[in-house]
């Protein structure tokens, strides 16, 4: 769990600024849309759908949870570089017996009408299940990828990527098949638990007879407005996980994160790789331990997340500084130490995780840990260098295991009136 921290979603004032008003009356854009059916206003291009049919006009506007929106279009999909999502659903799907391009093609098709709509807080487009009726659109994302075995199933060899190839087998992996890879990865966000799901079931209906769901993983992380100001998210160590992400208003964030518009294969511009990995945390062990042997582990202050070496959580952490005995004080095996883009010639990944706890086994051990997405402009930069090196001695090795995986191409944003996919599927 390299040691990288994700751009915290808004505060609420800061959404109430955003928020779109009409008549300087304060009634948000997102309050108005649920007034669609009311008044007859056709909500979307294809084929003349209509949001939720009458539903009453809400007698005050959605909090600023319920009516922040990330846009579907745009250069980059989306789930990337937003905020942190309370609530996340990981699911990978497998193409049918028999599906290929052009069956793959009008999957895509269906998601990206589905995933439009939904983001903008209308009902998906057939048979919408109400779930999500009396919500705003939460924040929530979808985000589409293709794995390695996509593109022999639809006879797009010469169009996969050769950063798409196999992640090599690392030490610490004790990885169940069938749950790693898939031919389709989806990624659902959204900060409202109801709206998350009724992504993912609209998704999973969507498939029909063109894909089978391979996997489905389920995550969460704190609240936005839980704390008292936005900060690093914490994980189910107690840690603040998340310190030195990249940002995207570094210099060199795009170049490290996203596949250049000149890149190649030409689909790709503008997309990026995600690494996906179930990291069971082995919490009965970890909680064990002592704050202060947690700390010498990470690297790092639990409290607040500060380097060994002194100062607060975005302090550089010198590495050359030693106690009375001569002892560095950040440990040579520590967490925090080994992940550091300078000890791995610049490697740099956008982790963006969920917590997730699927129950306790028969013993009463808890099947809890990490959902760990991270993004990368090439993984053989990326994330490989930095796991190999984990491999060789980290010190939180013995605390965690990784029990599934998967890597995944996800194309660039689609213009208005194009689906995710398009460039490849119909170039």
């Amino acid at each position: 769990m390299p040691d990288q921290s994700i751009p915290q979603a808004r505060t609420s004032a800061e959404a109430s600024q955003e928020r779109e008003s009409t008549g300087g009356h304060g009634v948000s854009r997102r309050a108005l849309l649920g007034t669609a059916g009311a008044t007859g206003l056709v909500l979307g291009a294809a084929g003349g759908a209509v949001g939720y049919a009458a539903a009453p006009a809400p007698a005050t506007p959605l909090t600023s949870v319920g009516s922040d929106r990330a846009m579907f279009h745009g250069k980059h999909q989306p789930g990337i570089t937003e905020g942190l999502q309370a609530r996340g659903h990981l699911a990978a799907f497998d193409l049918a017996a028999g599906a290929g391009r052009k069956e793959a093609a009008a999957l895509l098709r269906r998601w990206s009408a589905t995933a439009e709509r939904l983001m903008a807080g209308e009902a998906a487009p057939h048979d919408d299940t109400d779930v999500a009726r009396d919500a705003g659109p939460s924040s929530l994302t979808i985000t589409f990828g293709f794995g390695h075995g996509f593109f022999g199933r639809t006879g797009l060899e010469k169009q996969r990527p050769s950063a798409l190839d196999p992640l090599p087998d690392f030490s610490s992996d004790h990885l169940d098949k069938t749950r790693s890879d898939g031919d389709l990865w989806v990624q659902i966000g959204a900060n409202d638990a109801l709206v998350a799901f009724h992504a993912l079931r609209a998704i999973q209906k969507d498939a029909g007879g063109a894909a089978r769901l391979r996997w489905q993983m389920n995550g969460f992380n704190r609240t936005p407005g839980a704390t008292a100001h936005p900060m690093t998210a914490r994980n189910l160590m107690g840690q603040l996980d998340g310190t030195r992400n990249p940002r995207p208003t570094d210099s060199d964030f795009d170049r490290r994160i996203f596949v250049p518009a000149t890149g190649e294969p030409a689909w790709m511009a503008n997309g990026s790789y995600a690494v996906v990995r179930r990291i069971r945390m082995l919490l009965d062990d970890w909680e064990k331990l002592p704050v202060s042997a947690q700390e010498q582990v990470i690297g790092r202050r639990k409290a607040n997340g500060a380097p060994l070496s002194g100062g607060g959580e975005t302090t550089p952490m010198d590495l050359e500084k030693t106690d009375a005995k001569g002892e560095y004080v950040v440990p040579l095996n520590a967490h925090a130490r080994i992940t550091r883009p300078d000890k791995n010639g610049g490697a740099a990944m956008l982790r963006r995780p969920f917590s997730y706890h699927d129950g306790f086994d028969a013993d009463g051990t808890p099947d809890a840990g990490l959902l760990f997405v991270c993004w990368q402009a090439d993984p053989l930069r990326g994330f490989v260098p930095v796991q190999r090196k984990l491999d060789r001695g980290d010190a939180l090795s013995q605390f965690i295991r990784h029990e599934a995986s998967g890597l995944f191409a996800v194309p660039g944003g689609p213009a208005k009136g194009e689906y995710v996919g398009q460039r490849l599927l119909e170039g």
